[in-house]
């Protein structure tokens, strides 16, 4: 090994919302600690499939645009100066005989480290694509699996396929946007969050279940109509569509994570109480982590973040008293 490597105290794989926090806490806890992110910003899936999604649950926010949540997180996080890495995925973990790491890149990359924090989400996320014909001749154009502006679909008239909370979420918020909203879904009860389904009802958003997609028509990438049809094969129904929204979920893959050892549990990592992972200092927040009682929330993941810094602060120094420690109260704060 190359002994110029720089040795972390903390690596966090993973550069969406949890661990940018669990980022600033580790600062707080005065350890050395890198990010490494996969994609070429931070953030996360957040600003790039949400950024103008409402985020209502988490506690003293009362509601914040994703986009503007990403940047007060990377703000947060830059606090104490961690070296932030992008555009690097991590795809080998070897454990040294004096009980650090080497974290080695697609690209041949090698990061030397003390203890490591899996905050990956549950991976790469890529969305199910529309398996109709021609579908991808709209893709970008009037076909979209996630949205970034709203008020691009102003005056539209937009289908959305799906019955999930982001298909239902994206329903409600186009609602008073575009010209006509239609949510096509091929069971008859929705997957979303009973209060949001209520509002969606209750709204002017058209409502097809059980139907599906059959056909897609327009020309120059551009969609004129779609067509849909009852799942039971009955009636048919010609709409007109100037965009299609496709919310029909994500294929996950943990890539070689997955490989490294650790005990899974449902296509995550499973932890103990303190998110260590089956691997002696290696520990996992966020979605990838999986326990009994686990909260599927941001706000569950801010709780999982300090937790794994503190258990590896007590990997590297378990003879070190792990006292309190508060922002309101940290002195390099407070002199700001």
């Amino acid at each position: 090994m190359d002994k110029n490597i720089e040795l972390y105290d903390i690596t966090i794989i993973g550069g969406g919302p949890i661990g940018l926090f669990t980022a600033f806490y580790s600062g707080m806890r005065e350890m050395k600690t890198k990010i490494i992110e996969f994609l070429p910003f931070l953030g996360g899936k957040v600003p790039y499939f949400y950024p103008e999604k409402i985020i209502r649950d988490v506690g003293g926010i009362p509601h914040i645009t994703g986009e503007k949540f990403t940047e007060d997180l990377i703000k947060q996080a830059k606090t104490f100066n961690p070296t932030i890495v992008l555009e690097q995925r991590i795809t080998g973990l070897e454990k040294l005989p004096d009980g650090t790491f080497l974290l080695t890149s697609s690209g041949g990359d090698i990061h030397h480290t003390k203890t490591v924090i899996l905050a990956t989400g549950f991976g790469t996320l890529q969305s199910v694509k529309l398996n109709l014909e021609n579908a991808e001749v709209y893709e970008g154009k009037s076909l979209h699996y996630h949205i970034h502006k709203l008020n691009s679909y102003k005056g539209k008239h937009v289908i959305i396929s799906g019955g999930g909370n982001s298909a239902i979420d994206w329903a409600n918020e186009l609602e008073s946007i575009a010209d006509s909203v239609t949510l096509v879904y091929r069971k008859e009860d929705f997957k979303g969050i009973e209060s949001n389904i209520t509002k969606m009802k209750n709204s002017n958003v058209q409502i097809l279940n059980p139907y599906e997609l059959v056909k897609l028509n327009g020309a120059n990438k551009q969609l004129t109509s779609v067509v849909v049809q009852e799942t039971n094969g009955g009636k048919i129904k010609e709409l007109p569509a100037d965009n299609l929204i496709v919310s029909h979920g994500f294929v996950i893959d943990l890539g070689p994570i997955a490989d490294w050892g650790m005990q899974m549990r449902d296509g995550a990592i499973e932890v103990d109480h303190n998110m260590s992972t089956s691997i002696d200092g290696v520990f996992a927040v966020g979605d990838i982590a999986n326990y009994a009682s686990k909260l599927q929330l941001i706000a569950g993941g801010f709780n999982e973040g300090p937790i794994a810094v503190n258990n590896a602060k007590l990997h590297i120094t378990p003879d070190h008293e792990l006292k309190n420690i508060y922002s309101t109260n940290y002195e390099p704060l407070i002199k700001e």
